[in-house]
């Protein structure tokens, strides 16, 4: 492949790291991280809430952050972005959206982008069905007029019914995930084996609505199965009282933690349960970062990317969405058959090998750049 030379992208979605950790965020940072083994320089455009707007450097990419004015339906608006936004534009080469977050839609046609553009479209917009009815013609207008779409799997694309407006200029490139340091201390390990024992199925994730977790908490009624809720969110203490009403002592909440502890988290763990069921959940970074690992997986069909991820009966179960019966029989499944266990297991590091690195995904988004480029010149 032809290395792309001083190519500049500008991504452009409503929160980065190091404010806020997340599976779309994760996603940016691969996208970068890989891309620049191609020769491209990346920056990203997102919103902050602190009361001063800034730049920041992580993991060798510039963060502009510009101050959050307001937030309806958990999208972030900015006054000061708008002028931000156009400063940021001049300095590309090509502006790559993350979709969704409306604002950006906004900013997009109020600052008359001339220069070639992409969006990765994560999800649907699901949640939000009066706002959404306000926004359609918006975003109709945006996805008009940039120049390709990336899904992230052939399921979202398939059943989509926004992605099926715009088939002939969507793309596939799944998402993938460079090979994590797999060096965890014996300390580390011992740490956390005291804290939380071993062959409990582990969650890895923002805890938002979509996620299932309550589903996942009646499921762990009338089972010994065990599991760990590794991450933060706006619904953290609603689970918590959940938990406590239902008197589950099978579950522990640690909150967010950092990579090194999160990887060896997912050392112990006999595999990885991720009961999201809604579509707002387009993909599912944790199911990757599993198959990474060599764990068995258990996900629910929900028409989108997490059965693309896993296979059912080969790297794991995928069960019916909202179905608390069938989630417990699944890790039961698994718990009570370690053989069955090690093969999913094995059988998703191979799917991982295969599909799901960060190196493809980033050969294939510098291709991408690169043909926009060449267009863009001949226009």
């Amino acid at each position: 492949m032809r290395v792309v030379k001083s190519m500049r992208i500008l991504h452009v979605y409503r929160t980065y790291f190091p404010e806020t950790q997340g599976g779309l965020e994760e996603v940016i940072r691969q996208i970068c991280c890989n891309t620049q083994k191609q020769g491209v320089e990346s920056r990203v455009f997102t919103l902050t809430k602190n009361k001063n707007s800034d730049v920041v450097e992580f993991e060798g990419v510039d963060v502009y952050r510009f101050s959050q004015t307001i937030e309806v339906a958990s999208c972030g608006f900015s006054i000061a972005a708008i002028k931000g936004f156009k400063e940021s534009v001049e300095w590309a080469d090509i502006v790559h959206y993350h979709f969704p977050w409306p604002f950006g839609d906004l900013l997009h046609l109020l600052a008359k982008v001339n220069k070639p553009t992409l969006v990765t479209y994560h999800s649907d917009v699901i949640r939000q069905k009066w706002l959404l009815n306000l926004y359609r013609p918006l975003k109709r207008l945006f996805l008009s007029k940039v120049d390709a779409i990336v899904a992230t799997s052939e399921n979202y694309f398939a059943t989509s019914d926004v992605l099926g407006h715009y088939s002939e200029k969507v793309q596939v490139i799944p998402i993938g995930i460079n090979d994590q340091k797999n060096e965890i201390s014996e300390d580390k390990l011992k740490l956390w084996q005291d804290k939380v024992g071993e062959d409990f199925f582990l969650f890895i994730g923002v805890l938002r609505y979509y996620k299932g977790l309550h589903i996942l908490l009646d499921a762990l009624q009338h089972t010994s199965c065990r599991v760990v809720i590794v991450g933060a969110g706006p619904i953290e203490d609603e689970l918590k009282k959940n938990a406590r009403q239902l008197k589950l002592s099978n579950v522990i909440f640690l909150g967010y933690v950092d990579n090194e502890d999160k990887i060896a988290l997912t050392k112990l763990s006999l595999g990885i349960v991720f009961p999201s069921h809604l579509r707002s959940e387009a993909y599912g970074v944790t199911l990757v970062e599993g198959a990474l690992h060599g764990k068995p997986l258990i996900s629910t069909e929900i028409g989108s990317g997490t059965s693309y991820v896993n296979k059912h009966g080969k790297t794991g179960l995928v069960i019916p969405p909202s179905d608390p019966r069938s989630l417990r029989e699944a890790m039961e499944i698994i718990s009570n058959n370690k053989a069955l266990a090690k093969e999913m297991g094995d059988n998703a590091r191979k799917r991982y090998d295969d599909l799901f690195t960060g190196s493809v995904m980033g050969q294939k988004y510098s291709l991408l750049y690169q043909n926009l480029t060449k267009e863009s010149i001949g226009k």
